[in-house]
C-alpha cells in the first residue's frame, strides 16, 4: 500500500547503479530539470525520503527508498 498522504499511486523508478543522488533522482523523475531547482524544492520542504523531509541534494537513495514532493510519491526501484 502507498505510504503517500494520499493514498495515490506510487511510480516505481528504475536506476541502473546500487545507489543514487537525490538531486538526480529528482531530473531522473523528471520533477526537476536543474540542480537549481532541486535546491529550490528542499529549500521549500516539499522533499521527503521514507517520511521525513529531506535538505540534502547529495542524499543516497537505494532501492525500496521512496521519495515525495507534494503529491508524487515515487520509488527506487
Amino acid at each position: 500500500m502507498p505510504t503517500s498522504p494520499d493514498d495515490g499511486p506510487v511510480r516505481e523508478l528504475t536506476i541502473t547503479g546500487e545507489t543514487i543522488r537525490l538531486g538526480q533522482f529528482l531530473k531522473l523523475a523528471g520533477l526537476v530539470e536543474a540542480g537549481s531547482d532541486v535546491k529550490v524544492l528542499l529549500a521549500d520542504g516539499v522533499v521527503h525520503v521514507n517520511g521525513l523531509a529531506e535538505a540534502r541534494r547529495g542524499r543516497q537513495l537505494v532501492r525500496g527508498d521512496e521519495v515525495s514532493v507534494h503529491t508524487t510519491v515515487l520509488r527506487v526501484a
